[in-house]
C-alpha cells in the first residue's frame, strides 16, 4: 500500500509517528505546503518508506499529479477542512481510496440560519457517492474523534459489551494546559472558532433536521471521573 498524507502538521505528524510502527503499508509520503515541515516529519521517523513532497491542498491539480507521481493507492486527508474538496476530488480522479478526519463544510441556510439547515457538513462528500461506488473505491469521511472514533466505541459497545443500549451520549471536553499559552486548541484554531459558532444541528425522530441558535441550549454535564 502506497499513502499519502497531505498536512504535516500536528495530525499528520502524529499519523507518520504511529504508522512507522506498523507494517501494513509499503510506502507513504507526507506533503505539506511547507515542504521542508513536511521533510521533518518523514525524516524524524528514521524509516526509509517515508518520504516528502510539497503539494498545493487548495489545487486539485497539484494534489493529483502527486498522487500520480508516487502511484497512491490511499490519500489521507490530515489538513483544515477548507481543503476537503480539492483532496477528496483529486483522489476520486486519481483512483485512491481516501480518508479525512474532518466533512466538507457546511454553509448557513441563507435566510433562516437558526432554525432551518442549508449545506450539511458532509453533503458535498456524500452527494458523489455513486460514483465513487461505481469506480470501486472507498471514502471514509469524518473518522476523527467525533464523529470517528466514538462511533467506533459505539459499534464496539453495541457487539461486545452491552446486551441493550437505550441511549448513546457524545461528551467531548478536556483540561489540556500548554505551558505558555493561554488557550492552546488541539487542532486548528479556525475549525475551533467554526464549531462554537454554527448553528448547532439537530435532528428529531417527529420534526427531522432543524438547528438553533448556538449556545441556546446548555446542558450541565458531570464526566465519570468528576
Amino acid at each position: 500500500m502506497r499513502i499519502l498524507v497531505i498536512g504535516a502538521g500536528g495530525v499528520g505528524g502524529a499519523i507518520a509517528t504511529a504508522a512507522s510502527r506498523r507494517d501494513f503499508f509499503e510506502h507513504m509520503t507526507i506533503a505539506d505546503i511547507d515542504e521542508a515541515r513536511a521533510a521533518q516529519v518523514a525524516t524524524k521517523t528514521g524509516d526509509a518508506r517515508f518520504a516528502s513532497a510539497q503539494v498545493d491542498a487548495s489545487d486539485k491539480a497539484s494534489i493529483l499529479a502527486l498522487a500520480q507521481k508516487i502511484s497512491a493507492d490511499v490519500i489521507m486527508n490530515a489538513a483544515d477542512p477548507r481543503f476537503v474538496m480539492p483532496i477528496f476530488d483529486a483522489a476520486f480522479e486519481a483512483g485512491a481510496n481516501y480518508l479525512d478526519m474532518a466533512m466538507s463544510l457546511s454553509r448557513r441556510h441563507p435566510e433562516s440560519p437558526y432554525s432551518k439547515t442549508g449545506v450539511m457538513l458532509g453533503d458535498e462528500q456524500f452527494s458523489k457517492s455513486a460514483a465513487w461506488e461505481e469506480r470501486g473505491l472507498l471514502a471514509l469521511c469524518g473518522m476523527g474523534v467525533e464523529p470517528g472514533l466514538s462511533n467506533v466505541f459505539a459499534r464496539y459497545a453495541q457487539d461486545h459489551l452491552f446486551s441493550e443500549i437505550d441511549e448513546i451520549g457524545v461528551r467531548d471536553g478536556a483540561n489540556l494546559v500548554v505551558e505558555g499559552y493561554d488557550f492552546a486548541p488541539t487542532f486548528s484554531i479556525w475549525t475551533t472558532i467554526e464549531e462554537c459558532l454554527n448553528p448547532p444541528l439537530i435532528w428529531e425522530r417527529e420534526r427531522g433536521w432543524f438547528t438553533t441558535e448556538p449556545f441556546s441550549e446548555p446542558e450541565v454535564f458531570t464526566f465519570p471521573a468528576g
